[in-house]
This record gives structure tokens, C-alpha cells and sequence, in this order.
């Protein structure tokens, strides 16, 4: 039986946490490491994870700087064969989801499935079958609907000098330029809380610098023309209304950041 380790990043999210943490504690699969990191919270998270700290392998409550720091925090704690991020807020689908996934050995460097949208209606946000240079540009895979080898997330700790979308730039290091292996689920793994995230928060331009750092021109180029000749407001106002949705949801995927910025 694979270990898992499960890793919760909280500030001032006590209500938030508490639901995070109940959904992890009840999962009926028994080889989980759950790891949370918060960032000095004020509001009372300290005494949540307090209460619940003999179901929780690791905690700490200390400032940090930012969202990846954090995060790379947890990936440092880590001891299982594969790491997943349930950030304070979001909760497993239900709670046979690590049973139903890790009942036989998994092999694949990043197996991911389908995050339930806490909006009004439900909205889901499925994975693509397969990764492309192409499906990565345009979008993102979530984290919270995803289990990373723990081994490829400590060779390539998020880049903290990128504070929106390293996690977008960990996929485009590790499955467009690495070809790791990857898998998609048919089953819905997490509900994403939605509560509190900006959906306006700028991330274009850092995305186009990833891209840039990343990649020579020559590869860019027929990238540029197609997406950045219109802006992301434009390119929403002409899409359909599931386009929007999917505009917006990549925005917000990008842009989450469970800490309030100090």
C-alpha cells in the first residue's frame, strides 16, 4: 500500500481549514501522511490543527513567504510516494477517493482527475486526456485534483520568484519538457472552494515570462500570434458562455492564493 502525503496550506482560514481537515481524516485509505503548513495564522487555526494534531504527522504554525514557500515547506516534510495539495477550503469528493485510486499501485509521475467548482450551479473541471504543449498554454491541470511522485516535486520545488503560477510552470518543466508520465482519471477527486479567490488577479504576463524562460522563440512564436494579439478580456467577451467558464477557471486556478498577502 503506497503512503500519500497530504498536504494542507492555511492562513486565517479556521472554518476553512477545519473543513479541509475532517476530509482528509476521513478517508477510509489508511496509509496517509498529512502535513499542514500555516502561515502564523491570527484567527484561531492554530488551536483547529491543535485539536486535531494526533491524525495530523506534521504542523506548523510560522510566517512564511507566500503561497509556494509554503508549499515547498510541505514538499520538504514529505515521506509518502505521492504528494497532493488540499488547501485549507477544499475537501476530498468523498472519502473513498485515495482507497479507489491507491488500491493497486500506481506508476505515473502525475495522475490527475476531475475538481469539482464550488459555484452556483456546480461546475466541473476536467482534465485533459492528454498533455500538449498546446493544452498547457491555454490552461492548467489543478493540484488539488492531483497526486505528484512525491521524488519529481523534490527535484523541481516550486519556483518562489514566480508568485501566481509556479505551479503551471512545474507542469510545463515536468510534462512538456521532461515527458513525465501522466494519467487521467474519470472521477471527480476534490471540491474546490471558490470563496474569497480574485478572479481578476493579473497572470498573463507572468505566464509569458515562464514561457520565455522557458522556451526559444522560435517554439514561442506561433504561440504569440495566436494568444497574445488579443488580450484575456477580449478573448472572454468573444467566447461562449462555457468558454468563459473555462477563461475564468484558468484565471483563477492560476491566481488562488490561500494567503491573504501580509
Amino acid at each position: 500500500m503506497q503512503k500519500i502525503s497530504v498536504i494542507t496550506i492555511n492562513y486565517n482560514n479556521k472554518e476553512g481549514l477545519e473543513k479541509t481537515i475532517k476530509s482528509i481524516i476521513s478517508q477510509t485509505y489508511l496509509n496517509i501522511e498529512y502535513i499542514v503548513i500555516d502561515g502564523g495564522s491570527t484567527d484561531g487555526s492554530k488551536e483547529v490543527i491543535q485539536k486535531y494534531a494526533n491524525q495530523i504527522s506534521f504542523w506548523v504554525s510560522e510566517k512564511d513567504k507566500g503561497i509556494y514557500n509554503a508549499m515547498n515547506k510541505g514538499i520538504a516534510q514529505a515521506h509518502g510516494e505521492y504528494c497532493n495539495f488540499m488547501n485549507s477550503g477544499d475537501t476530498f469528493y468523498d472519502n473513498k477517493v485515495l482507497e479507489d485510486i491507491f488500491s493497486q499501485n500506481q506508476s505515473a509521475d502525475i495522475i490527475t482527475g476531475i475538481t469539482k467548482l464550488d459555484t452556483v450551479p456546480a461546475t466541473y473541471w476536467y482534465p485533459p486526456k492528454e498533455v500538449s504543449f498546446n493544452t498547457m498554454c491555454y490552461g492548467t491541470i489543478s493540484h488539488q485534483g492531483s497526486f505528484i511522485k512525491t521524488t519529481l516535486l523534490k527535484k523541481h520545488y516550486y519556483d518562489e520568484t514566480i508568485p501566481i503560477v509556479a505551479d503551471w510552470a512545474f507542469f510545463l518543466q515536468t510534462l512538456i519538457i521532461e515527458n513525465c508520465t501522466y494519467i487521467s482519471l474519470e472521477r471527480n477527486i476534490c471540491s474546490y472552494d471558490m470563496t474569497g479567490i480574485s478572479s481578476t488577479t493579473p497572470y498573463d504576463k507572468e505566464r509569458k515570462y515562464v514561457l520565455e524562460k522557458m522556451f526559444p522563440n522560435r517554439i514561442l512564436i506561433d504561440f504569440y500570434d495566436k494568444a497574445y494579439k488579443e488580450t484575456l478580456y477580449n478573448r472572454y467577451e468573444n467566447s461562449s458562455d462555457f468558454g468563459k467558464k473555462m477563461i475564468t477557471l484558468s484565471s483563477i486556478i492560476a491566481s488562488k492564493i490561500f494567503h491573504k498577502k501580509k
